[in-house]
């Protein structure tokens, strides 16, 4: 199995998610986006590699979550446009002029924060 693999992605999402809080306090508006992308796609990158022992090459949020879903009993439901809103910082922050604000930088920190839960909840259910 590629434990090592799943721990660095595990670890990597919490140290993006402690990235995208402490960029949210200085008021970075845009890396707060983009670091809580981050956070959510390594997190299902992680877990999809848990239970698969592959994970898809692909940034998609939305995408991830239809394959962990086909992997797994208690299926992970979220608004798709909020997946959207947290997928479109990925290219927005890094390739679009396009700066986000505090309130936007605060709903990606919020929908990060309930995806990784839902994925953390449905994770410990299915072991």
């Amino acid at each position: 199995m590629h434990q090592d693999q799943i721990e660095l992605f595990r670890k990597r999402s919490k140290n993006f998610l402690d990235i995208a809080k402490d960029r949210l306090k200085k008021k970075d508006w845009d890396l707060t986006c983009f670091m809580a992308e981050q956070s959510v796609q390594l997190l299902l990158k992680a877990v999809i590699l848990e239970k698969k022992n592959e994970f898809p090459r692909t940034h998609s949020i939305r995408q991830l979550i239809s394959i962990l879903n086909d992997l797994i009993e208690e299926k992970i439901n979220y608004e798709r446009k909020f997946l959207s809103f947290l997928e479109n910082a990925y290219y927005n922050s890094r390739y679009i002029d396009y700066d986000y604000n505090e309130q936007d930088a605060k709903d990606a920190l919020k929908i990060a924060e309930d995806v990784i839960k839902l994925v953390e909840n449905v994770r410990k259910y299915e072991k």
